[in-house]
């Protein structure tokens, strides 16, 4: 046995044997613990199950099952369970302030449960956006055994004689408050567009982050886009139990070993290619930060500028996850990238094979759903990044699906979401304005809300890509539109957003990857002086610890110095 696998396959010893261990023993026994289990390696199985949000509805089925997976591989499982905010129920009001920061607290705990009782290994499982990246981190940040598995999305509902999603309702409001879609017909779409538990089923942030982590190698290949309420489901959560076993018997691969410089690369081409949510670009550098992977926002541009735009997915595009999943899954994806030349084939995967080994024997590309790299929908990824005097640390826009991707006007600034929301309701801007709202950032929210119903408002009211919106807070997966986050630095840390003014002219030019404001350096520098920082509010709770801690968006928003080593204490000799 490798000194790796000895380390991971005892590391519970230090609370299960010795003579000082005996309270700790009586604890486990109290917990169903007998003499042949307090033998074995322990797995911890979290959850983000609740009954808050659909998507995590579906967690506790296929987590129970889980334990079946750990128990016939010659484990202990001990569930546990952590905290989801939902995003559906928390965005356009304060509470959204809590979603970003959910990502830290979940990964925290899981951190928590996990070094406090000397786990061997983790199952995890999350359905709702910010679970998915959070409980990647803590299996990063922890480095032992290792499986992730995604709950699925939802079905696709059906309503005024078409599919409909959540996308569909939300945009909807806009429409009804132009009068292009009575209150009734409103109702039809709300009552039947989420027929099922599960995420969102479009390539929203859940569905990205959840083909992120296969291509990272932290997910069985052809995992994620399977939808939650499949039976299918429980098989595979029980071979993840299976393979969590073996990952401790062999020594790995361990979430260190899978998660480097190269399989970051190979996740942001995922994202690129398939129109993928703007958040991944905030979750990617952090799952980075816990490897002690040094991975930016620049380095995530660099891989979206060099990587085609191949699945025609929702919101940009026309397919659900549920149809990637019927021909073939995230392996067709990955295989049409690594033959196109865009991958990097020698990554590992959680069988340890490299990922070119695992893909060749996954289905081609069909031609519609997902096309081959030299057929691409777009020379360049679905999201890409803009540079300019305006955002010196660089902004998001996906411009997958967009008509145009150049855009002047002049700007229309709001100090909030909730008072640009309120001019959106009233119709109170024109066509040509690029709408910015500031001091929304990770630090200046705090918490860096995502402005989904503004957007979705925009859209609904048929002035999607008639004006822009512009913030240094964050976007849903589910937006579209001309809409460009994560401007940074923020205008809480004094970057240019915070300088300007109502009437200046912005320039968006997503071809040349150019986001600029005419001015000159002269005013720019003259109205910096002039600034002053927003006053200090006293918040109290989660988000003044937040505020204090989180770095910049180009940085992952994250909220401690990275890698952190699990120094090893050798078991007390009986």
């Amino acid at each position: 046995m490798s000194k790796s696998s000895s380390l991971h396959r005892h590391r519970s010893r230090v609370v299960t044997q010795g003579v000082t261990r005996a309270p700790h023993r009586a604890f486990l026994r109290a917990t169903g613990f007998d003499e042949a289990a307090l033998a074995k390696s322990i797995v911890g199985i979290v959850s983000t199950q609740g009954e808050n949000t659909p998507c995590s509805m579906s967690l506790g089925p296929q987590a129970d099952r889980a334990r079946l997976g750990v128990s016939a591989g010659g484990g202990v499982p001990v569930p546990f369970s952590t905290v989801s905010v939902s995003d559906g129920t928390s965005m356009n009001h304060a509470g959204m302030r809590m979603s970003l920061v959910s990502r830290e607290v979940i990964a925290d705990s899981i951190e928590l449960v996990v070094r406090g009782h000397g786990y061997d290994a983790l199952v995890g499982f999350a359905g709702c956006d910010k679970t998915l990246p959070a409980v990647m981190m803590a299996m990063v940040r922890l480095n032992v055994p290792s499986v992730f598995i995604y709950g699925g999305a939802t079905l696709p509902g059906h309503a005024l004689g078409s599919e409909a999603t959540i996308l569909t309702t939300i945009e909807a409001v806009g429409r009804v408050q132009t009068g292009q879609m009575s209150s009734e017909q409103l109702h039809q779409l709300e009552s039947t567009c989420t027929p099922s538990v599960g995420s969102c089923p479009g390539q929203f942030t859940a569905n990205t982050m959840a083909m992120v982590g296969e291509t990272l190698g932290l997910s069985p290949l052809g995992s994620a886009m399977m939808p939650a309420v499949y039976s299918a489901r429980l098989a595979l959560a029980q071979r993840a139990g299976e393979t969590v076993m073996r990952l401790i018997e062999n020594g790995g691969p361990l979430p260190r070993d899978l998660v480097t410089r190269k399989s970051l690369e190979n996740a942001c081409a995922a994202v690129a290619a398939t129109g993928g949510s703007t958040n991944a670009a905030l979750h990617i550098p952090a799952i980075a930060h816990e490897a002690g992977v040094r991975f930016t926002l620049a380095d995530v541009a660099a891989v979206f500028e060099r990587t085609p735009l191949i699945a025609d997915l929702q919101p940009g595009g026309r397919y659900l996850a549920l149809d990637l999943h019927r021909i073939g899954g995230v392996p067709v994806v990955l295989k049409a990238l690594l033959e196109g030349g865009h991958l990097h084939g020698d990554t590992l995967t959680l069988d340890g094979r490299t990922l070119a080994e695992a893909l060749a024997e996954a289905p081609d590309a069909d031609g519609v759903i997902v096309r081959t790299a030299d057929k691409p929908l777009h020379p360049t990824g679905g999201v890409t990044v803009l540079r300019g005097n305006l955002a010196p640390d660089g902004a998001l826009l996906k411009i997958a699906g967009l008509k145009s991707l150049q855009f002047v006007g002049p700007a229309r600034v709001f100090e909030n979401e909730e008072s640009c929301m309120q001019a959106v309701r009233e119709q109170r801007y024109e066509a040509g304005d690029v709408l910015v709202i500031r001091n929304e950032g990770p630090k200046g929210g705090p918490g860096m809300r995502e402005m989904l119903s503004v957007t979705a408002a925009l859209y609904g009211q048929g002035m999607g890509e008639r004006v822009a919106l512009l913030t240094d807070g964050r976007f849903s997966g589910a937006t579209r539109g001309l809409c460009i986050g994560y401007v940074g630095p923020e205008a809480a840390e004094g970057g240019p957003i915070g300088l300007l003014r109502s009437g200046d002219v912005i320039r968006i030019d997503a071809q040349a990857g150019v986001l600029s404001v005419d001015l000159d350096e002269a005013e720019l520098a003259a109205r910096r002086l002039a600034w002053q920082p927003p006053p200090v509010r006293r918040l109290g709770g989660v988000l003044e610890k937040y505020a204090l801690t989180v770095r910049a968006a180009s940085l992952g928003a994250v909220t401690h110095s990275g890698q952190v080593e699990w120094p090893y204490e050798p078991p007390e000799a009986e």
